[in-house]
C-alpha cells in the first residue's frame, strides 16, 4: 500500500515536471514569433496560455507560469523577441507579463466556483489537480471556458495598461490605444481557437 502510494507520487510529480517544462517551452517558443504593433508585439502567447490554462491543473498552470516569469527575471531569454531581465520585466510592457499571474488567478478562481458548481472538484485539493477541460466539455462549458479565458484577458490588459501608463509617462487613453485597443480582437480569436483545441485534444485522448 505505502508503496503504491510512493510510485502514485512520484508518476504525478514526474508528470507534473513533462507537462510544465513543455508548457514554458512553448510560452517560450510562442513569444519569440513577434508582429510588432506599436510598442507592444503581437505573438502566440495568448494561444499558449489559455490553453494551457484549460489543459493543465492548476497546480501545474501556476508552476509553469511562476518558472517561466523567474528565468525571464533572471536573464535567459524567455520573452518575446528573445529578451530577457529585469528591464523587460520593469520596463513598458512587463505588466502583461505580470498580467499573466493575476489573470491565471483570476480564471482559475472563476474556475473553482465552476466545477465545485457542477461537482467535478471536490475542495481546493480537488481542484488543484483537476483540468479544468475535464469538465467543460459542451457548449456551456466552451462558453464558460471563453468566460475564463477572458478573465484571464483582462486581467493581462490592465496590468499592461497600467505600467504602459506608468513607466512611459503616457495619458491612459493613449496608452490604451496604443497598448490595449489594437489587440482585442486578435486575441479574441486567439482564445477561441485555443479554447476549441483543448477541447479537442481532451476529447482525442478521452
Amino acid at each position: 500500500m505505502i508503496a503504491d502510494r510512493t510510485d502514485s507520487r512520484l508518476s504525478s510529480r514526474t508528470q507534473t515536471a513533462v507537462f510544465c517544462g513543455l508548457t514554458i517551452a512553448l510560452m517560450t517558443v510562442s513569444a519569440w514569433i513577434t508582429i510588432p504593433i506599436g510598442v507592444v508585439p503581437v505573438t502566440l502567447q495568448v494561444f499558449v496560455l489559455v490553453f494551457a490554462l484549460l489543459f493543465l491543473t492548476p497546480r501545474q498552470y501556476l508552476l509553469s507560469l511562476v518558472v517561466y516569469l523567474l528565468l525571464g527575471t533572471i536573464g535567459l531569454p524567455v520573452f518575446s523577441a528573445m529578451r530577457g531581465g529585469l528591464g523587460v520585466i520593469a520596463g513598458p510592457t512587463g505588466g502583461f507579463l505580470w498580467g499573466f499571474l493575476a489573470g491565471a488567478v483570476g480564471a482559475l478562481v472563476l474556475l473553482r466556483v465552476v466545477g465545485a458548481r457542477r461537482g467535478r472538484v471536490a475542495g481546493t485539493r480537488g481542484f488543484r489537480d483537476t483540468q479544468p477541460v475535464r469538465y467543460l466539455s459542451g457548449r456551456r462549458g466552451f462558453a464558460l471556458s471563453v468566460t475564463a479565458a477572458l478573465v484571464f484577458m483582462a486581467f493581462m490588459y490592465l496590468f499592461g495598461w497600467l505600467q504602459l501608463v506608468f513607466v512611459t509617462g503616457m495619458a491612459p487613453s493613449a496608452a490604451f490605444a496604443v497598448g490595449v485597443a489594437p489587440f482585442i480582437v486578435i486575441d479574441i480569436v486567439k482564445t477561441v481557437a485555443a479554447v476549441l483545441t483543448a477541447q479537442a485534444v481532451a476529447r482525442a485522448l478521452k
